[in-house]
This record gives C-alpha cells, structure tokens and sequence, in this order.
C-alpha cells in the first residue's frame, strides 16, 4: 500500500531509514567518543493522540543498573553499530517508568494489539522507528512471526513489510499509560459483534482493557453485551455492582436484557431489576414471566404499531422517529384497532411505495401471521420459513400486540451449541477508515 510521506518533512528520498527495535535492543551505548556505557534495554515512548508515538528516552542498563536517558542526549542510533550520546554523563538514578509513558520492548514486543481494518487480534513481532524533522516517531508494526532459526542460516532476506502503526490500537496491559490511550481509541469504527468477537479471543488482561476502553461509550458497551455468548456476558456482568450492571441493562434490548438479568444469581436478580429505568424494569419484568423457549421468551417488545386509520405520510413520519428501536424490528410495521388488538400489516417497502394520503389500514395485509407467547420454539421457525417471514408478531389471547420476534433471534436460537463454537469463516474484506485520510500517512 503506498503512504504519502508528511507533508511537513524533507522528500521521501532524503529520509533516513527506518530502524526495527529488534536491531536495536541490546545494542552497545556509547559516548560521543565511541567509549561503551552500557547496552540498550528498551525505547520509551509517549502516545500523542492520533499522531505517532514520539520516543522520550531510552533505558540503558549499566552493569545490573537500569537508567533513564533523555532523548535530547541521544546523538544517533545508529552510529558504527552502536548508539551514540552526546556525553558520558548519566544520571544513575534507578530507571523509573512515569505516568503515560510507554516501553516499547516490554509493553508491544511479544503482545497482542487489534487490527483495525481486519477486527482482529495480533501479535507484535517488530516495530519500526523512523527519525522525522528531527525527531524519533514510532513509525510501523510488523506482526508476522519471527524467523525461525533455519531461515536464519539459509540466508532468507526478511522484507520490510511494517504496517502502518496507525492501523492498530494496542493492548499494553500498562495502567498508567490506560489514560493517554484511551481519548482516542480507534476502536470505534467497530461494530459490536467484531468487538464482541475480540473479547471472546481475549486473554483476561486484554478483555479488561478492551471492556475500559468500550465502557466510555455506553450505548457501545449494551451493544457489545448484546452480541456475547451468554455465558461470558454473565461472568463479565458478575464482577461489576448492581448500579453498574443496571446501566448496562438499561440501554440494551429488553430481550436481551432480561436474558442477562435471569442469568444473575437470584439475590442480585431483584436488587438489579429494581435499579433499571421504570419502562426497561416493566418490559423486562413481562419477558421474565415467559419460557426461554416459547415466542413469548424469544420476543423484543420494539415494534412500530400505528391506529389503522393513520394516513401513510404520517406513518412515514413516525417510521422516521423511530430511531430508539432496533433496526431488524422496523421491516414492517403494525396496524392496531383503539384497543391495541393487531388488525394488519405492512412491509416497509410498501409503505414507502403507497399513496401519501391512503390509510395503513388500506394498504395493510389484513389478519397477518402470528402467534401466542406460549408458541414453541420449533412452531415459531417452522411458521418464519413458511411464510418467508423476517419479523413474526406475538399476541395475546385478546389478540393484543406483544412484541415482535426477528428471525435473527430465531438463527441464534435454533443454532447447535456446537456450532457456536466452531472458527467463523473468514469475513470478507472491509475496507475502513479509523482515522481521516490525511492523518494516515507513514511518517
């Protein structure tokens, strides 16, 4: 992928080139005379929000020693196989790490970080510094394994493939660097189920600190819980108070949540209930009162239902406001009579295709399919594929609208727990954007 260079430094031609922290650790440091110090221990590094990490000094072991070397004393890092200071002067204070800062050996090297653009989580083998109007940038991350020692002896030439380390977000386990990381994660561009995806792949330390950075968004972290298998969601929900369960639950689908809520053990099941917003606790108390099994328990109660004599216009507009339900919800919407009881249907396609001034109720499918709460799992399936259905209307015996079942929740539902557990297959590939295109630049 070719990278335009910043446009504030020299021609590209005229930069030196990139350096790998592998070749440089370990390496003699020496004074301007070329008199031997110590060796390098490890590059220290400081994030800067969506700009390249600046390096801020080096850690110099001397003898059992491990010391701290400002950048401004370093001369060049490359010079005859060593890296060169100004002086022999160091302060031989113990080496001690300060808030915000970043060991690049020790916090990348060897750890995991998430690709971006392929939403998952990789391994850093190598990392790349490339020296920019006079300062040292972390430049680039390689994340293919290192060469075996058989490669090494055939003489196999290692390409420099380093990717841009703006395409990455790191997982550096560090707490006190969490701060500086977290304002602009790029974690954001995405989705649910992909991040999802990164926790069910996570170690312990690496889950922590990929729920930190989603906590900061709410409405991110109730879509992120929504798209757990159940029983990671519930060890993960067990470890927060009741106040801190109970505003995640108030944000996610009522469904979803009372699932959640029934999987708490039964002494935090009511303190929680009773912490949920007024309308949440009412619709999650009605889902409790069903089985799992039955369409009643399958249901969200997110649906569009209108008065049958509403003029079409107006239930475009309505359509259009109704952006607090889930959008699998809204591929039909539900015409009631003044009782609340389900008299028709509509697609949202005709909807959108009918006459402005024409009433739902005259452009409605008359007596829809749909079902009691106490219908089976199997029926409610079987009724979805016969009838080339992707939502399915549950009722009441007085024909009242309940809630509305989305065949998305059926696949899940009807999926082998086996196959749950199965590799997903490859996604296809997404070319995204984390950051504006004129910050992508190689440094």
């Amino acid at each position: 992928m070719a990278v335009s260079p910043l446009s504030s430094g020299p021609p590209a031609e005229q930069r030196p080139a990139p350096l790998r922290l592998s070749a440089l650790v370990r390496r003699p440091v020496a004074d301007r005379r070329g008199r031997t110090l110590g060796r390098l221990a490890d590059v220290i590094v400081r994030l800067r929000g969506t700009d390249y990490p600046e390096v801020t000094g080096l850690v110099v072991r001397v003898g059992r020693r491990e010391l701290f070397v400002p950048v401004e004393q370093l001369t060049s890092f490359d010079g005859g196989g060593q890296v060169r200071l100004e002086s022999a002067k160091l302060d031989l204070r113990p080496f001690r790490r300060r808030e915000g800062e970043v060991l690049l050996r020790a916090d990348v090297l060897g750890h995991r970080l998430i690709d971006v653009a392929k939403a998952r989580l990789v391994r850093a083998s190598d990392v790349e510094l490339a020296r920019r109007n006079g300062r040292w940038l972390l430049s680039g991350l390689d994340t293919r394994r290192p060469r075996g020692p058989l490669r090494r002896l055939a003489g196999h030439r290692r390409e420099n493939r380093c990717r841009d380390w703006k395409g990455f977000e790191p997982l550096i386990g560090h707490r006190g660097s969490v701060l500086a990381r977290r304002p602009t994660t790029r974690m954001r561009g995405l989705r649910p189920a992909e991040i999802a995806d990164l926790l069910e792949d996570a170690s312990k330390d690496e889950e922590r600190e990929i729920l930190g950075r989603v906590h900061q968004d709410p409405e991110l972290e109730a879509d992120v819980f929504e798209e757990l298998e159940e029983e990671r969601a519930t060890r993960l929900l067990g470890t927060r108070s009741d106040q801190e369960i109970a505003a995640v639950l108030g944000r996610m689908r009522a469904d979803d949540a009372a699932d959640a809520l029934e999987d708490l053990p039964q002494p935090r099941r009511r303190r929680v209930l009773d912490l949920l917003p007024p309308a949440q606790r009412s619709k999650v108390k009605t889902l409790l009162g069903f089985n799992p099994d039955t369409a009643g328990g399958l249901m969200a109660m997110d649906f569009l239902a209108l008065p049958a004599g509403t003029r079409i216009a107006a239930a475009v507009t309505a359509l259009h406001h109704s952006r607090h339900l889930q959008p699998e919800a809204l591929t039909s919407a539900y015409a009631t009579d003044d009782e609340g009881r389900l008299v028709a249907a509509v697609r949202l396609v005709e909807l959108l295709q009918a006459d402005p001034q024409a009433t739902l109720g005259e452009v409605s499918e008359p007596d829809p399919v749909r079902v009691r709460p106490d219908t089976d799992l199997v029926d409610v399936a079987l009724l979805m594929a016969d009838y080339n259905l992707t939502t399915l209307p549950v009722v009441d015996e007085s024909e009242v609208l309940l809630g509305l079942i989305t065949v998305d929740d059926v696949l899940e539902a009807m999926l082998p727990e086996d196959w749950r557990r199965r590799e997903p297959a490859p996604a296809p590939a997404v070319h995204r954007t984390a950051i504006a295109p004129q910050q992508r630049e190689r440094p």
